[in-house]
């Protein structure tokens, strides 16, 4: 196990990865993106390879079908991880790799793979999933003055709403 430890542990510096390594078998990565701040990752050494598995949002309020659809049509085009829940319904990256794949260049596509996704769909599945409260947010925030900087990627769905009379 130790072997592979070191591998990841080797590659992840010399990628210059933020990481934390709690023991022998477990290493929690944070990957820095734009949409989503960071995606923690955890990489699970176990006995026929590492488990990788990575936060990507909470439980959607709403249009789970739509948030559903949209993933398991994603799965289609990831590598080696692929869209799932946990059991309170929250949405993870997960994947395995093989012990005799894993070394930095395995490693570096897999994580690379993690980030483009969480990062990437992050706004998609906000939007599917949170568009009531995305909206609440931008009336109390207007309401009050606040700054919109960080929900300005959803503002068409503020635009698309109907006139009140």
């Amino acid at each position: 196990m130790s072997s592979i430890s070191d591998t990841i542990e080797q590659a992840l510096t010399e990628r210059e990865l933020e990481f934390t390594r709690k023991d022998d078998a477990h290493f929690i990565v944070e990957l820095p993106g734009e949409h989503k701040l960071k995606t923690s990752t955890l990489l699970t050494v176990g006995n026929h390879g590492v488990r990788v598995e990575a936060f990507v949002c909470r439980k959607v309020d709403e249009n789970f079908e739509g948030v559903y659809k949209f993933l398991l049509k994603r799965n289609r085009r990831l590598y080696g991880v692929a869209y799932t829940l946990d059991k309170v319904g929250d949405i993870y990256l997960v994947g395995k790799i093989a012990e005799h794949a894993v070394t930095g260049d395995e490693l570096d596509r897999v994580l690379g793979q993690v980030l483009e996704a969480a990062d990437g769909d992050f706004n998609v599945i906000l939007e599917l999933g949170f568009s009531s409260s995305i909206k609440r947010e931008w009336a109390w925030r207007v309401s009050r003055g606040e700054s919109l900087a960080n929900l300005e990627p959803f503002k068409h769905l503020i635009e698309e709403e109907p006139a009140q009379s």
